[in-house]
């Protein structure tokens, strides 16, 4: 805790000289929420997407001359808005507009001056590929500028213009690929980061990317990408990877490219590209889909699970997990559903399984389903942690079990889905995003909350610093060992992964990793 004391010492002084010179032009901040911090917000990494763009590979941004005030966060993504809940990247009443035109990002930093070289941590949003900002406020990197690291958050393409595959665009592409605007846009991003953090105090040597949900997924596709070498050294995923929140082979490129139709519909014709592009932003969004994360055989070569597992990913250290609570926002099923769900997806393995998550009523059957939803998300992040240790890399598993506090009115959902996201950022005060209930008011106000909070973005920042989450005054968090194979538990209930019940999702995904071998 020492080390962070020093760090919120300094960041009290002056933060770096403006305006900062980047490769574009000049720009000048503003003061974050946290005293001495500087963000500087809506930066434009790439050109607008839009027009003959969209659905391109991300051009260079065009520069600027004089100075650029970058004091308010750009246009976000197109996506829907909350339907029944809020989506705080586009609901809340400050949010940005959303717009095609929407690769922009943003950089806090306490450094008094470019020559200090902090840790750099990039944020991957989460929202199933589908929704999300870098200017949500659950995600604002004050906290852990004043910590020590210089914080980048940016914006990606989303659903059908994030994930959109086309027979064209694989011809038009020069590498015979398409389906993964959105990681185009993120190793957009990195690369900015490359030229560009130092000129904020950060350290381009020494950047972690971390996401949570989608944004986790994402986060450990680059980790396997030949196309993401060089551009970070540490990765973060919380509550999801490669396959992304189950176990399942990745979705490929020839999947993706077949026209959808809605809510079981016919799919329509196959659209000529020129007329895709040249229709509306709100047309494209009613009407296409995006695939999510595939295997678009460019930036993701072939299925991860065999990349990981023949050790060609990236050699980078990582820190993994997962919630006690994941799926308890998945809602009710019944014990007809969930039985036939199971026999359908397990075969032959799912005697065995529905011994593990019974469904003898219909109240049994959602309990099952919650309990499997969390243990194979468990599961994903141990194998995770596994094979980048074994590809010789540091490695470390956590699960989260603290259950903020909630309204008396509100569901509670204990430590589900994303719950961990304002103690990683130690943002309590933040409205939460789904499928988060939790209470802003009651967790800011809570000793024991905010005395987590610091101790989480501390392990985070810790390790991204020094590719080790320990210090000073933090209980000790062991490096992933196959042997013990336990996480280490931020929260005060002590509670674990089952063995047994992980042990049947390693059958599960022998037989993924040998359908695709053969």
């Amino acid at each position: 805790m020492f080390a962070a004391a020093l760090a919120i010492v300094g960041s009290l002084r002056a933060a770096v000289q403006e305006p900062v010179r980047i490769e574009a032009g000049l720009i000048s901040g503003a003061a974050a929420a946290a005293p001495g911090v500087r963000v500087f917000k809506g930066i434009p990494f790439a050109a607008a997407p839009i027009g003959r763009l969209r659905w391109r590979a991300p051009q260079p941004a065009a520069k600027w001359t004089g100075v650029r005030r970058a004091d308010t966060f750009g246009n976000v993504c197109v996506q829907p808005k909350g339907v029944g809940r809020l989506n705080v990247s586009v609901d809340l009443p400050d949010s940005p507009a959303a717009s095609e035109d929407c690769l922009y990002l943003n950089v806090w930093t306490a450094a008094s001056s470019a020559s200090e070289r902090r840790p750099v941590m990039v944020w991957i949003f989460g929202g199933a590929y589908s929704e999300g900002a870098g200017s949500s406020p659950h995600n604002d990197g004050a906290a852990l500028a004043r910590q020590g690291a210089v914080v980048v958050t940016f914006n990606y393409r989303l659903g059908p213009f994030g994930f959109f595959s086309h027979p064209e665009l694989t011809k038009e592409s020069g590498h015979s690929a398409s389906g993964n605007q959105a990681l185009m846009d993120t190793i957009a991003a990195l690369k900015w980061v490359q030229i560009n953090i130092a000129a904020f105090g950060g350290d381009p040597r020494n950047v972690t990317i971390f996401g949570e949900s989608a944004g986790a997924a994402m986060a450990a596709g680059l980790v396997g990408s030949p196309q993401a070498a060089g551009l970070f050294r540490r990765a973060i995923s919380e509550s999801g990877a490669w396959m992304g929140l189950s176990v399942a082979p990745m979705r490929t490129r020839q999947q993706a490219e077949q026209p959808t139709g809605r809510r079981g519909a016919p799919p329509p014709p196959l659209m000529p590209l020129d007329e895709l592009r040249a229709k509306s932003a709100d047309e494209i969004s009613r009407t296409l889909f995006g695939a999510g994360m595939i295997v678009d055989g460019w930036i993701i070569p072939e299925d991860q699970s065999l990349t990981f597992a023949q050790r060609r990913q990236q050699p980078v250290d990582v820190l993994v997990g997962s919630n006690k609570d994941e799926g308890t926002f998945a809602g009710n099923t019944t014990a007809a559903a969930w039985t036939n769900r199971v026999r359908q997806r397990l075969g032959d393995l799912a005697d065995d399984y529905l011994k593990l998550y019974p469904a003898a009523s219909d109240e049994e059957a959602t309990r099952s389903s919650q309990t499997a939803f969390r243990d194979e998300l468990a599961w994903h992040m141990r194998l995770y942690a596994s094979l980048q240790a074994k590809r010789g890399n540091r490695a470390f598993w956590y699960f989260f079990t603290h259950e903020p506090p909630h309204a008396p009115d509100a569901r509670n959902l204990k430590a589900t889905h994303a719950s961990e996201i304002p103690y990683v950022f130690n943002n309590l005060r933040s409205p939460r995003v789904f499928p988060d209930a939790s209470s802003p008011e009651l967790a800011s106000a809570s000793a024991p909350d905010r005395a987590l909070a610091e101790r989480v973005s501390t392990y985070w920042l810790n390790f991204a610093r020094t590719g080790d989450p320990n210090g000073t005054g933090l209980p000790r968090w062991p490096a992933f060992d196959a042997a013990a194979a336990a996480p280490m538990i931020l929260g005060e209930i002590d509670e674990a992964p089952d063995r047994q019940r992980l042990a049947i999702y390693d059958k599960l995904y022998a037989k993924i990793v040998g359908g695709l071998k053969e």
